[in-house]
């Protein structure tokens, strides 16, 4: 059974600042969902990371810290995590390039922070075995195709003439990727509008 990090959650006091700020990081928008004026969920994932991060209104009661801070690339005179010699940072990358070694940091608006790492090569034990990709069985395939039509079907009735396929694309990526029909449709309705740039049917 595979066990996966799906998703952390965030503190935010400014929503639409903290969302422009993770767009600007090249983070992917996987969701923008308001369920009324008390209720805003926002997901974003990392550039090929498994794992995303949510926050938004209504979402944590944790506590927010104030600030940005970006670091410059550092390493550790003694390595990393070595308490038993005096363990200076040093700016730069590690000298030698070694994996684990080097690390830059930053914190976003509302002061989460977050620290970057070099690895190049995984200690042995870290690293999963690589697992030839799973094809979807015809059945499952078949059944996810029609729930997409089903879905783009409402779509199609009220908007604009459109290439059926570009609304597919993203719907079918954001499912595989975890996300729900409805969350689904959001995804690819926000990429017609926004990319495709296809308007509501006047008709």
């Amino acid at each position: 059974m595979d066990m996966k990090l799906e998703v952390l959650v965030i503190p935010a006091s400014d929503v639409d600042r903290a969302k422009a700020f993770y767009e600007k990081l090249g983070f992917r928008l996987d969701i923008d969902y308001v369920a009324n004026e008390n209720f805003r969920v926002i997901q974003f994932t990392p550039p090929n990371s498994e794992a995303s991060i949510i926050f938004g209104k209504g979402v944590t009661s944790a506590k927010i810290a104030r600030g940005v801070e970006v670091s410059e690339v550092f390493h550790y005179a003694g390595g990393p995590f070595n308490n038993a010699v005096k363990n200076s940072r040093v700016g730069g990358r590690d000298p030698q390039g070694r994996s684990y070694f080097s690390f830059a940091s930053f914190q976003d608006p509302d002061g989460n922070g977050w620290l970057l790492q070099e690895i190049k090569e995984r200690l042995p034990g870290r690293e999963w075995k690589e697992r030839r990709g799973q094809a979807m069985d015809v059945a499952t395939l078949a059944e996810l195709l029609r729930e997409t039509e089903e879905h783009h079907g409402h779509y199609e009735k009220t908007h604009a003439k459109h290439h059926w396929w570009d609304w597919y694309a993203p719907y079918l990526s954001a499912r595989q990727s975890g996300s729900s029909p409805t969350e689904a449709a959001a995804v690819a309705d926000r990429y017609m509008e926004e990319v495709k740039h296809v308007a509501v049917s006047s008709t």
